[in-house]
Order: structure tokens, then sequence, then C-alpha cells
């Protein structure tokens, strides 16, 4: 019997924005094991993107746990929380968030010191690496030269540099024809299964279930343990 942790387990979680309203978000229960994969799937406005960003911690349950490799994730505070997510979680959104006027590999090394580290040579030369492995050789142009293409390999790379527990992708093909969307997610799955993380990913496409083995309904998600 292993002794790692899940990448994800998630108890008893309930969201809603004010007391007065109906809950957003509920699931009783979900686990991911370390290297898998799970699509998570849904209709449009179900709440797929605010329970990726209560599994990141940036918002706060109405009640219930999210345990990211055995760390309760909502029992840390503050700076705490946020190196923890830096170092264990990857995020890759539909709009990229990349800091504009910095250069791919300036991105790259942005992740690690949101993990705690200080920008070494060390640092510079695993954001190359991470980039090349990837497929992108630009790594010194400012990420608002590059292709849509080329800025998503950034923002894959960003995602995996420290090779996290999990990834959490929210709709990576929702603005993409078919052909770059089945491309983009081979680069994410790929990406992910290098790096040994498990992977989230929400989808309302249903191009997608073929790439995944295990799929999820939101509304699976309560009154059944996943």
């Amino acid at each position: 019997m292993s002794d790692t942790p899940p990448a994800l387990v998630i108890e008893g979680l309930r969201f809603r924005y004010r007391a007065s309203e109906a809950e957003v978000v509920r699931v009783d229960r979900l686990e991911v094991e370390p290297g898998s994969a799970v699509l998570l799937s849904g209709a449009s406005g179900r709440g797929k993107s605010t329970l990726l960003h209560l599994i990141a911690g940036l918002l706060e349950p109405s009640a219930g746990r999210v345990v990211v490799a055995g760390q309760d994730v909502h029992a840390l505070r503050g700076a705490k929380r946020d190196t923890f997510r830096g170092r264990s979680i990857g995020m890759i959104f539909q709009t990229f968030h990349l800091l504009t006027g910095f250069s791919a590999a300036e991105n790259v090394m942005a992740a690690m010191q949101f993990a705690g580290g200080t920008p070494t040579g060390e640092h510079r030369a695993r954001a190359v690496d991470t980039l090349s492995r990837l497929g992108l050789d630009r790594v010194d142009a400012p990420v608002d030269e590059l292709s849509v293409g080329q800025q998503q390999r950034v923002a894959v790379a960003r995602a995996v540099v420290n090779r996290p527990a999990l990834v959490l992708a929210d709709e990576p093909t929702a603005s993409l024809d078919p052909p770059r969307g089945d491309e983009a997610m081979a680069l994410i799955q790929r990406a992910c299964a290098e790096a040994g993380a498990a992977l989230v990913c929400t989808s309302h496409d249903p191009r997608m279930h073929e790439r995944f083995e295990r799929r999820v309904g939101l509304d699976e998600l309560a009154g059944a343990g996943v």
C-alpha cells in the first residue's frame, strides 16, 4: 500500500455567495489519485469554475474540506496558503493571465517565485527546459509577441514547472476550434503526465469526453461519493 496521499480529496464541500442564496457548489465527496486525470463536465453556469477556485483556495467554502496532497488547503492562511498553492497546485485558465511585458521564461520563473523561491540561474534553466519540452523555443520573447498557441504553451509550462501534485484546467479548449482544442488538450495531458501531476479539467465541450477515461458530471458529486 502506497504512503502517497491522494492528490485531491473533497468532503462535504458547500459554497454560496450569500447566506440567503442557493448553493452554487455542492460536492459530497471526490477523490483523485496521484497522476490520474478526471474531467468535470456540466453546462455553463453550473459552478465548474467556482469549484476549481475553491480547490485552489482562491474562494472560501461555506462548509467542507479540500485536501491537496494531504494538506487541508483552507486550514492555511495568508502567505502560507499562497506558498502551498504555488508549490502544489498548477492552474491553467481559459484566459492565460500571463504577465505582459515579460518574456516566456520570466513568466515561468514567476511561478517558482510564487512557490517561495528566489530567482536563480537554476530556475531559468528549469523554465527554459520546461518550455522547450512543450515545443517553445522563443523563451526570451515577450509573451505579448507570441501567438495564441505559443502563449498557451507558456501557460502550461507555468502550471507544471514546480511539479505540483495537482493541475486545475478551467475550460482550456472553450475558445479554440476542434483541431486546436485537441492539440491543446493533448499538450496539457502530456505535460501533466511528465510532471507526475493529477489533472482536474472542467469542460462543457462533448469533444473532450473521449480524451478522459474518468468523467464526472457535477450533478453526480452531490449525493454520492465519487
